[in-house]
Order: structure tokens, then C-alpha cells, then sequence
């Protein structure tokens, strides 16, 4: 590996991943709750944004494919790269312009840097392979970039936290300006850390396969056809309706919790520092959970993650107070990671070795479409009951669902057909 093409590539993840912690999960969820969304009914701020990220979701999941086509089938990974990221960078800095009650320009300005946030990293992605030239090279910067992210995106998030707490000693007037600030500061952070990227990581030059349809016809028939190809494995298909169920239960926690916690009462400051916890939890525990896989098999070690999942959405009902959200912070650290990485382990050990590429990248697509309905369902129960404890306790649904579906894969079974399927 070249030693500055690998650390420009690494540490773009180091720059965007603040726009994951410092937008969606920390500071703009509690900011939308007491300044943008101020004078709406009690609730209906939660629900709003929970419609927010379900809209976000959508759009990211239908450009999902057309773009992988895209980079497939064009020579400009770099050039769209570029478009994405500085849509999300500008997104960013727009949203220190927010005020009260512009809670729908608050809205469009997170559904568009979701937008560049994810559609850049489809081009990020599509550059692994042109830097790592074999499959351990892969492994090794794909989790060197995933490990840059984690602390370039709890660097800035600490320094906003400082920031947010005690403005008063950096010369800011009050804790509004310094979470608008916080917000210009994303897009700089994530603009800095793109510069070494755009200057050295240069697309390979090769032959492109011949295109003789759009490219959203190209994207969407992709889809269904692997879809097709994914029905003649029972288990593997199994595997991937449970992980559609209890990974959107996780993601809506990722996005709706912070706005949760705001709406029952639980100070901003409180709020912001428990996502930072949940952050730097989340790096051992991943590497914890791999070990545990290795004692008791991966099957068993997600379900531990995902009963500890429904343990956190039970207390999460009963929480009334910054000692309970900083504890259900913790807990939310410890398993977030591992069921995430137990899930992609699981299922690439039942892709046949010649589908490796077609099947996670169906794996990505499938799981944006299923996030869009765990948001959704907050924010409506939510809305219809005039509780967000009732908001929160509906994501139960998603993760008995895929704890009961997950029962019935039966992974040795699955190996062993995609296997045969293989020779």
C-alpha cells in the first residue's frame, strides 16, 4: 500500500464521520428540539424529525443503486466525490444560519447533507479497491478507515461539547450561537480532512464496461436481479429479512435518541455527552464482541447484543433522568458495534465466494430501504398518542421480529450452500 494514498483515503473517513456525530446524532437533534422546532406542540418536534430522517433514508436508498452504477460504469469516482461531499460541507455550514422556529429549513438542510453524506460515501467506498490491490490489504484499510472515523468523528464532537458548555470562555455569547457554530464547524473539519484525499488518491485507469442503458435503469435492474439470485438461499435470505428488522431498530436509536431524551426532559448538555460516551465505548466493545463470537459462535453473541437491545428500549420508556440516559448510553456502546459487525460476518460467510461484491452491495442497499420505516414509526406513534414513550417502546416490534426470524437461520446450513454453489 502507498503510504500517502492510504492515510488521504483513511482520513477523509476522519473528516465526515463528524457530520455522524456532531449532525445526526449529538448536537443538531437537541438543537431542532429547543430552537429550531420551538412553539410546535408538545411531541411534535420528535415526530417532525423522525419524518426528517425517514425522507433522508428514502432519498439515499433510491440514488443508492444509481450511483453504485455510476461508479461502476463511469471514470469519475473523484469528480462525484467531490459534488457529494461539498454538498454535505454546505449543508453543514448552512445550518448555522438556522433560527427559531425555522424547524422545515432545519429539515431540508439535514435531508441534504444525508444526502451528500451518503451518496459521497458510495464514491469513497468504490475507491477501496483501486488502493488495496489484495483482500487482506482490504481488510486492513477498510478497518483503518472505520477506526479513523470513530476518533476524527469524537475529536470534533469533544471540542463542539467544550465549545457548547463553556462559551463563554471562547468569547460566544450563548449555548445557541455555540451549537450553530458547531455546525459551520462540521463542514470545515469534513472540507480540511477531503484535501489530502482529492489531492492524492487518483482513480486507476481501465477499461469501463459498455453501457447500453441509464444509469437508474442499470442500478434498479441490479437490485432485483440479485434479489432473484439471493431467493435461492433460504438461510442467507432469512438472515437478511431479521437483519432488515433489528438494524433498523438500531439505526432509529442512533438517530432518534438524542431528540428522545430532549423531549422527556433530559438537559442538552447531559444529551450531547452521552452520545461522546457512547462513541468512544463502541471502539473496544467491538473488538470485544469479535472475541466473544470466537467462545460461544457469532449466532449467540448477536443475540446477546440484540436482547440487550430490547433490555435498552424497556428502560428507555422508564428513563427520567441524565443518569439513566448516560447509563442506556453505555449500554448502547457496548452492542452497538458488535451487532453490527456480528451481521456483516454472519452474512458473508453465507455469500457464495463468487458473489461476494453483488451480495454486499445489495447488503447496503437493502438495509438504507429498510431504515426508513423505524423513524417513521416513532414519530407517527409519537404524533398519534401525544408520547414519545409510546414512540420509543414501538421499536420493540423490530427487534422481536428479527430476534424470532434470526431463530430459524441456521448458519452451518447456510455455509454449506453457498459453498456447493460456489464449486
Amino acid at each position: 500500500m502507498k503510504g500517502k494514498t492510504t492515510k488521504s483515503w483513511m482520513l477523509y473517513d476522519f473528516g465526515n464521520s463528524a457530520f455522524a456525530t456532531t449532525i445526526m446524532a449529538a448536537v443538531l437533534p437537541v438543537f431542532y428540539y429547543d430552537v429550531a422546532a420551538i412553539g410546535l406542540e408538545e411531541n411534535l418536534a420528535e415526530s417532525f424529525w423522525g419524518y426528517s430522517q425517514s425522507i433522508a433514508v428514502l432519498i439515499v436508498a433510491i440514488l443508492a443503486p444509481v450511483l453504485g452504477a455510476i461508479s461502476d460504469y463511469s471514470a469519475a469516482k473523484r469528480k462525484f466525490l467531490r459534488f457529494f461531499a461539498y454538498m454535505g460541507m454546505i449543508a453543514s455550514i448552512l445550518l448555522a444560519f438556522v433560527g427559531e422556529g425555522e424547524y422545515i429549513f432545519a429539515s431540508v438542510l439535514l435531508i441534504i447533507g444525508n444526502i451528500g453524506f451518503s451518496g459521497a460515501n458510495v464514491f469513497y467506498d468504490a475507491f477501496l479497491p483501486d488502493i488495496a490491490k489484495d483482500e487482506d490489504e482490504m481488510d486492513k484499510l477498510s478497518a483503518g478507515g472505520f477506526a479513523f472515523g470513530y476518533i476524527g468523528g469524537g475529536i470534533l464532537l469533544a471540542i463542539n461539547i467544550v465549545m457548547i458548555t463553556n462559551y463563554s470562555l471562547f468569547g460566544i455569547p450563548d449555548a445557541t450561537t455555540a451549537s450553530q457554530l458547531s455546525f459551520a464547524s462540521v463542514g470545515i473539519w469534513w472540507f480540511i480532512f477531503s484535501i489530502p484525499l482529492f489531492k492524492n488518491v487518483q482513480e486507476e485507469k481501465q477499461a469501463r464496461p459498455r453501457r447500453d442503458k441509464s444509469y437508474v435503469a442499470i442500478g434498479f435492474s441490479r437490485v432485483v436481479t440479485t434479489f432473484k439470485e439471493i431467493r435461492q438461499f433460504k438461510h442467507l435470505l432469512i438472515f437478511l429479512i431479521a437483519f432488515w428488522m433489528y438494524n433498523d431498530g438500531i439505526s432509529t436509536i442512533i438517530r432518534m435518541a438524542t431528540i428522545y431524551g430532549r423531549g422527556i426532559g433530559i438537559d442538552s448538555n447531559s444529551l450531547i455527552i452521552a452520545l461522546l460516551i457512547t462513541q468512544f465505548v463502541g471502539i473496544p466493545f467491538t473488538f470485544i464482541f469479535g472475541w466473544i463470537a470466537t467462545k460461544i459462535t457469532a449466532k449467540r453473541a448477536l443475540f446477546i447484543t440484540l436482547y440487550t437491545y430490547v433490555g435498552i428500549v424497556i428502560l428507555g420508556y422508564f428513563m427520567a433522568s441524565a443518569l439513566h440516559f448516560y447509563l442506556l448510553a453505555i449500554c448502547v456502546g457496548m452492542v452497538q458495534g458488535g451487532a453490527q459487525s456480528l451481521s456483516r460476518s454472519i452474512y458473508g460467510r453465507m455469500v457464495p465466494a463468487n458473489k461476494q461484491a453483488e451480495f454486499f452491495g445489495f447488503y447496503g442497499i437493502s438495509s438504507k430501504f429498510a431504515a426508513i420505516f423505524g423513524p417513521f414509526l416513532f414519530g407517527f406513534v409519537g404524533q398519534l398518542t401525544g408520547s414519545s414513550r409510546l414512540g420509543i417502546v414501538s421499536l420493540l416490534i423490530f427487534f422481536i421480529a428479527g430476534i424470532i426470524l434470526l431463530r430459524f437461520v441456521n448458519i452451518e446450513k447456510g455455509v454449506e450452500q453457498a459453498k456447493q454453489y460456489a464449486k
